[in-house]
């Protein structure tokens, strides 16, 4: 028996849970450890499994002050119920794994794989050799094995997918750690990307966002300056292609070929995020950052310009080692400049391993708390104000599941707007599919969401619809025992909440 048959006999009946924590990048790793996995002959565990499963992987983030405090509390509630199950095996990926290494098996012992953010596809094999040889397996490469997106994956949306173009960062900003886990930039040829979305669009996906840690400097490792500009106008001629998305790209990189590119591109959506990180340009050079409050804010004026209807959304960080009040009053005057759509705001902590956590003039606590929910308040009132805005547009609004906590009580359904402003909206007396298109009119707005509370003018049945219903029917058609669990139907998750000093911006 081969090693592959080996692995495909053991693993025929064996259940698997991945516990996913951080930045989109992950979210998309998490999808590939699934598809790996799936292929070696593991099924996902029920939904709500929680632990029970025969591998639980962990794909983790270092980027929270107490990511590895959180992990290791995640390992030790697991230790009792691994004890009491003989072949069960854990495993720990992602950027914490790169960092720590050996640090996790000598606090958790009874894990049983460590590996890292360049050798993801490993994983299979690893579990194999940890079970042969009855020890831990430790395997971290330092530089990228092969690129990820030629790895099986298991995506949880029927007819929304995220594609990589790029892994790794060039940039050295002061607060991030992860350019050093993921490595430099190292850039997809465009053929493999559109080759990669073409099928997806065979598989009734109608959207895509195309994925990076610094997203539209994708051409720097080939030499072309101008190629996510032409990455984005080849999407636009993909048929059946019906929106096109992209994070994070980073304002340094953004050029006047990227905004035209996403104003004559009619499926590119009206939607940017931007992360802002600062409005202060001494914070903004402490950061190493390389624009300052002026090249941010002329990015802004000219999206706005070509493209009246974006919503832009950014990321924040507020307490950064040295920011003064005065320097504080400088981002609160680009939130007001700028007025976007949504901010994410973070309150500065330290990163191990990171420039700024050794900085001189750390601020206290409670500045940063005060600071903080400032900025909060008057971001959730532009964010507001920005939403009543819509109120009498009549928007396309893709439908989605999981997206509204309380549909069900409210009989709506849940959607996204073509700017990825979030629509409730009231169910309609036709059968309605996640993947298909509803026309309708907005009545209300809140800070956070839109509401159309009359009746959908329109209900356009899609292929994406379509691939959600064939996929949901093979799904319940499974066995007993060897449940998937229901896909998380939706776009995939647009700005994960540690974007703004993560992975991407």
């Amino acid at each position: 028996m081969t090693s592959i048959d080996r692995s495909l006999a053991v693993g025929a009946s064996k259940t698997y849970e991945i516990r996913t924590y951080g930045c989109q990048m992950n979210v998309h790793d998490s999808e590939r450890l699934s598809g790996l996995l799936e292929e070696a002959g593991y099924v996902r565990a029920p939904e709500g499994s929680d632990g029970d499963a025969d591998v639980v992987v962990f794909n983790t983030c270092a980027v929270r002050e107490n990511a590895d405090n959180k992990l290791y509390g995640n390992l030790g509630r697991l230790a009792p119920r691994k004890a009491e199950r003989p072949g069960m095996q854990i495993a720990v990926g992602g950027c914490l794994a790169q960092k720590d290494r050996d640090t996790i098996v000598k606090k958790a012992p009874w894990v049983d794989v460590v590996f890292g953010t360049h050798n993801i596809g490993k994983l299979p094999v690893l579990l194999e050799r940890a079970r042969i040889q009855e020890e831990a397996q430790i395997e971290i490469a330092e530089s990228l094995e092969a690129f990820p997106s030629t790895l099986p994956t298991r995506r949880e949306s029927a007819y929304a997918a995220w594609v990589s173009i790029s892994v790794g960062c060039n940039n050295t900003c002061t607060f991030c750690i992860v350019p050093a886990l993921r490595g430099k930039e190292k850039d997809r040829r465009p053929g493999d990307i559109l080759a990669e979305i073409e099928a997806l669009v065979a598989e009734g996906v109608s959207e895509i966002t195309l994925l990076g840690q610094n997203v539209n400097a994708y051409g720097s490792d080939i030499g072309d300056r101008e190629a996510f500009s032409k990455l984005l106008r080849a999407c636009g001629t993909i048929e059946g292609l019906e929106r096109v998305r992209f994070t994070s790209p980073h304002p340094r990189d953004f050029t006047d070929d990227v905004i035209a590119a996403m104003a004559e591109t009619p499926n590119v959506m009206p939607q940017l995020h931007m992360p802002l990180q600062s409005g202060s340009d001494t914070v903004l050079k402490a950061m190493r950052r390389s624009y300052r409050q002026d090249r941010f804010l002329g990015i802004i004026s000219k999206v706005r310009e070509a493209i009246p209807h974006a919503a832009i959304s950014t990321d924040i960080i507020v307490g950064f080692p040295g920011e003064t009040e005065e320097d504080f009053e400088q981002t609160l005057h680009v939130v007001r400049e700028a007025r976007f759509a949504q901010a994410f705001t973070f309150q500065y902590s330290k990163r191990p391993g990171t420039p700024a956590a050794t900085m001189d003039g750390q601020i206290p606590k409670e500045v940063v708390q005060d600071r903080y929910m400032r900025l909060v308040a008057l971001q959730e009132e532009i964010s507001w104000e920005e939403n009543k805005k819509q109120v009498g547009r009549t928007l396309e609004v893709m439908v989605a599941e999981g997206e509204g906590r309380k549909d069900d009580t409210t009989h709506r359904l849940s959607g996204r707007a073509p700017d990825n402003r979030l629509v409730h909206f009231t169910k309609p007396e036709q059968e309605v599919r996640p993947g298909d298109v509803v026309t309708v009119g907005i009545t209300y707005a809140a800070p956070h969401h839109l509401l159309a509370e009359g009746p959908t003018t329109r209900v356009r049945r899609t292929r994406a619809g379509d691939a959600w219903e064939k996929r949901n029917a093979a799904e319940a058609a499974k066995p007993a025992g060897v449940m998937l669990g229901l896909p998380q139907i939706g776009v995939p998750a647009p700005l994960p909440p540690v974007t703004g000093d993560c992975a991407v911006g």
